[in-house]
């Protein structure tokens, strides 16, 4: 693994891939897959490719309980090339398991075939493992020129994207 990919997991989670997992874990995989793409596309790092491959298997599992076969199948292919390069745990995911249980619901699915993929048992289905310690507890800051999502460290936000910057010290809006 690089030095940048280290970077990139020691990270905080996008606040928008935490509500995702919170709704994949509850069954709501249509729901998670627009959270985990509005993280998706918030980022501007590889990461992005960690919250695509996340919100692949909400689809994976979407397409599982409307008994939908080729779309299963067929998304859960596509999704290895998002999450194969990760390492084991990620921004506080357990993403090695998470490849493990899809892939293990995916051979389910791949066993009974079209034909029986009603008799697919949804207790396979299991659930994102991750630690919400990991996910960022500042606030999201757009930024007024570009509209990208502006990084803060240390009370100084700024934009990857164009430049901006400003000290958070200086704001006079009150956050909830």
């Amino acid at each position: 693994m690089t030095e940048s990919l280290n970077n990139l997991c020691n990270a905080p989670l996008h606040p928008r891939a935490a509500e995702g997992l919170h709704l994949f874990n509850a069954g709501k995989y249509f729901e998670a897959h627009e959270a985990l793409e509005d993280a998706w596309n918030a980022e501007r790092s590889k990461v992005r490719d960690l919250y695509r491959g996340i919100l692949q298997i909400a689809v994976v599992y979407l397409h599982i309980t409307r008994r939908n076969y080729n779309g299963a199948v067929k998304v859960y292919g596509r999704s290895q090339k998002w999450l194969n390069d990760w390492p084991e745990l990620c921004r506080g995911i357990e993403v090695g398991k998470l490849r493990r249980d899809a892939e293990a619901a995916t051979n389910e699915v791949i066993r009974l075939g079209i034909e029986k993929i009603s008799e697919f048992d949804n207790s396979l289905l299991r659930p994102v493992q991750w630690h919400e310690s990991q996910v960022k507890q500042n606030h999201v800051y757009i930024c007024d020129r570009c509209g990208h999502e502006m990084v803060e460290k240390n009370c100084k936000v700024t934009c990857r994207n164009c430049g901006n910057r400003f000290d958070c010290s200086d704001l006079n809006i009150y956050f909830d």
